[in-house]
């Protein structure tokens, strides 16, 4: 197939050649009649001469000799390191004293899937799915993360920084400080649209994510989604009686992951990476009051703003009648 901006096609070609060799047209006025270089007409002139018809089409562009191409070694070592350690392009350049570039380029022409598209654990290529309508599906999981002492994590000591990790209550320790303790973000994302609920509970206990869900469903439709199944991890809380029951007189049934397979719950785990990245620590926080009250800005950055590589948009774009999305 001719290049976009070739001015002749095979047709053109062979009208060409045969005005040149059949007609007896000189060569400069069968250029310019058919608005080539005399070059170009000479080519296909003579190629016609050797050929005939059958010398009008394009042929490969790639050179009968590469003297400077990877050797073959080279490129099965490559190969081998990311099939075995599943390294990115830099770090296999690294080890086997090549340039990134030539690595990365010998990757791609071996149809190498990239990293982010294999389980890490198996090397397999990870199968994306989605929903086809908002509603079929909702991703839950709790995203747990230590409070700020007052003054921020930058502005006091060690000490201060690192009472979070220890019991929550005072009890256990009479003669030591108020400890810090964690904060249990409830999320829900729904699998077509990406469009996330958050809120913040005092902890992870089935009373606190039973709570959490009227809450979610409301906020779902109030965007005009209806809630069918809800996707979670098997925590304590979601393998409650009180869970099981809410879900159960709202008319949505609940799966559970197997166990160890958090990536079956990957729309919601990449939230919570996003939460952490973005919102959680984007910031020097000076204390935890002042972290959450920018949660709600967040989620509406998220909901109607923020651009999302696997829907090519933010959720508002496969929600039309979103509430606030030119905002």
């Amino acid at each position: 197939m001719s290049h976009r901006d070739a001015p002749l096609t095979a047709t053109g070609r062979l009208r060409l050649a045969r005005c040149v060799v059949e007609e007896g047209w000189p060569l400069r006025r069968a250029a310019e009649r058919f608005q080539v270089s005399v070059a170009t007409g000479k080519r296909w002139t003579d190629r016609y001469r050797d050929e005939g018809e059958a010398g009008m089409v394009d042929r490969c562009s790639r050179p009968h000799c590469s003297p400077h191409r990877t050797p073959t070694r080279t490129e099965r070592r490559i190969i081998k390191v990311r099939v075995l350690r599943r390294w990115g392009p830099a770090r296999i350049a690294a080890l086997l004293g090549l340039a990134a570039s030539t690595v990365h380029r010998v990757l791609t022409r071996y149809g190498l899937a990239r990293l982010r598209h294999l389980d890490r654990a198996t090397g397999r290529v990870v199968r994306h799915y989605e929903r086809a309508t908002p509603g079929e599906l909702v991703h839950v999981d709790i995203k747990k993360l230590g409070n700020i002492p007052d003054g921020g994590h930058r502005d006091c000591d060690r000490a201060t920084g690192n009472q979070h990790r220890k019991a929550t209550t005072t009890a256990r320790y009479p003669h030591g400080k108020p400890q810090i303790g964690y904060s249990y973000l409830h999320n829900a994302v729904d699998d077509h649209s990406r469009l996330a609920y958050a809120s913040i509970p005092p902890d992870e206990t089935k009373t606190s994510a039973v709570a959490f869900w009227p809450r979610a469903q409301a906020f779902f439709a109030s965007h005009g989604i209806t809630v069918q199944r809800v996707l979670t991890d098997n925590g304590s809380c979601y393998r409650s009686r009180n869970w099981r029951n809410t879900l159960t007189a709202a008319g949505i049934h609940h799966t559970r992951t197997r166990p160890y397979r958090p990536q079956t719950n990957g729309q919601v785990q990449r939230f919570n990476r996003t939460l952490s990245d973005e919102w959680a620590y984007a910031q020097p926080y000076h204390s935890q009051t002042a972290r959450r009250a920018t949660l709600p800005g967040f989620l509406h950055d998220h909901n109607h703003h923020r651009h999302h590589t696997s829907i090519d948009g933010p959720p508002a774009t496969r929600l039309p009648n979103l509430t606030g999305k030119n905002n």
